[in-house]
């Protein structure tokens, strides 16, 4: 049985971030993902400038590949009021295909071994893993993440209490050709149980990402029906459908997105990204948030692959508590933020109160993103 001292399930932007953070520093990493790259993802595909300095230490620089530079945020309610504000520190457009394919690339220049198969069983005895493939390949490693995204078989093999929990959510996604959107523009329009980000990508297609309700949703339970006759009720979103072409032959879709609060450690194994807790929409972006919950991660298993006093149980509660210290209150907002923007009523109350008071927006914004990554 080939061993590791980091096995990574999940090739996402948590794993792989993990993968390059662990090999920079000198430690036997493999990485076991589904798909091969590049593929497309359910995503709002605009990541905060608060990762570029962290990325760059890891040798990957977004100043090329022609992606977008954001500033703006535009926010607005289903009857079209809007209001719009500088991001404090701007953010990149760029989609999950072309970033996570420029973070793999740079894995197999390390050499980072890489086994694309689907994660069927995880198990710790001996202070010790062994991760075995569906094909019925076995690998054992000292250290597991869990990088596997949003739901997996695995959060039911694991008993992972959110798994039992019914959810309420369903998100879609697709790239438009739409000329007119402005290049530094990240926009968030609310609807009839959800909201939709528009963004421009590295390609110049603009990425449209929605969360919905299923109990909105299923009042037409079909994409284009529900876009044409719930989604564009908001002006500027009944404006972008109008004049925009869609580039794929379908939108993509995902479902049981679950905002139920998540394990950071199940079973001794560091989950990361949106297997530790999905992060919400509203609350800076995934994209930034799943990078850097690797990096805490892939720091806290350093330290404990290198130094012998510290052991399992201290790792495992330090994660832990960084992790509550740099998402919680982010989380938390977004929550607060998803409640008010899906009340048409608040949502029209909060926006004008934003408008006379342009600070207020200023201290949402800050509230919801975090500080540059050093």
């Amino acid at each position: 049985m080939e061993y590791f001292e980091v096995i990574i399930v999940g090739g996402g932007l948590a794993g792989l971030t993990a993968a390059l953070h662990l090999e920079q520093n000198g430690h036997a990493v493999l990485v076991c993902e589904k798909q091969q790259y590049p593929h497309h993802k359910v995503c709002g595909e605009y990541v905060s400038a608060e990762v570029v300095p962290y990325l760059k230490k890891l040798g990957i620089s977004l100043d090329a590949h022609n992606i977008v530079s954001i500033d703006t945020m535009q926010l607005s309610t289903v009857s079209g009021k809007s209001i719009k504000g500088k991001l404090p520190l701007g953010g990149k457009g760029i989609s999950r295909y072309a970033l996570d394919n420029l973070l793999y690339e740079s894995a197999l220049k390390r050499n980072i071994p890489f086994v694309f198969e689907n994660v069927t069983n995880i198990q710790f005895a001996d202070d010790q893993f062994e991760v075995r493939t569906a094909s019925g390949n076995a690998f054992s490693a000292k250290m597991v993440i869990g990088a596997y995204g949003k739901r997996s078989n695995l959060d039911k093999h694991l008993n992972r209490p959110f798994f039992r929990k019914k959810s309420h959510w369903l998100g879609i996604k697709a790239h438009y050709a739409y000329k007119d959107f402005p290049d530094n523009l990240v926009a968030l329009h609310t609807f009839e149980g959800g909201y939709g980000g528009l963004s421009k990508t590295e390609t110049g297609a603009v990425n449209f990402c929605y969360l919905v309700s299923y109990r909105s949703f299923r009042k037409e339970n079909d994409v284009h029906g529900f876009n044409e006759k719930v989604v564009a009720r908001n002006p500027f979103l009944c404006a972008f459908l109008e004049n925009a072409e869609p580039l794929f032959k379908e939108p993509l879709a995902i479902a049981q997105v679950s905002f139920e609060a998540k394990e950071t450690v199940k079973e001794h194994i560091i989950m990361c990204g949106d297997s530790a807790g999905l992060i919400h929409p509203l609350c800076g972006n995934g994209m930034a948030m799943a990078i850097h919950s690797a990096k805490l991660a892939s720091e806290q298993i350093h330290c404990y692959l290198t130094d012998s006093i510290f052991d399992r149980d201290i790792m495992e509660k330090r994660y832990t508590a960084l992790w509550k210290q740099h998402f919680g209150n982010r989380l938390w907002m977004g929550r607060q933020l998803q409640s008010l923007l899906l009340n048409k009523k608040l949502s029209h109350i909060a926006l004008g109160l934003a408008t006379r008071s342009p600070g207020l927006l200023r201290y949402l914004i800050k509230q919801t993103h975090g500080k540059p990554i050093l």
